[in-house]
């Protein structure tokens, strides 16, 4: 796997059991749009609102987006971020966001070559929410 190659030591848990269980019901974690070529999926981009309080807008955060490796350069990755951007739009966002892992070049490359700018000044964090932890 190309991110394995780079570094990515995450235990990756996503299958397709966790994309129903997550993704459908009530209340959904993710939405997702799927690219098919010659009526095989061959892409997927995976996102789901947020909101900017400085800036008071609603955006779109990215949270995957693959394209088999040998179906890339066909326009395929671009595609799905358009479809993503145009689902923003009319819901009344104004961005998109993601995070790139910083080994991954042939990413902010592609990036890059969509127009998208880095967010200087922000690093993402993360807390994993322990078990005993009461709000007093």
């Amino acid at each position: 796997m190309y991110l394995r190659e780079l570094g990515d030591d995450t235990q990756f848990e996503f299958t397709a059991q966790t994309y129903q269980r997550d993704g459908f019901g009530a209340c959904p974690a993710f939405a997702g749009l799927a690219a098919e070529l010659d009526d095989e999926v061959v892409g997927y981009l995976l996102n789901h609102f947020g909101y900017d309080t400085d800036r008071a807008m609603r955006l779109m955060i990215v949270i995957d987006l693959y394209v088999r490796e040998t179906k890339r350069r066909r326009g395929i990755g671009e595609a799905l971020m358009g479809a993503a951007a145009q689902i923003c739009r009319d819901a009344g966002g104004r961005e998109l966001i993601w995070s790139v892992f910083t080994p991954n070049k042939l990413a902010f490359r592609f990036y890059e070559h969509l127009g998208a700018k880095y967010i200087e000044g922000l690093k993402f964090m993360r807390w994993p929410v322990p078990s005993h932890f009461q709000n007093s």
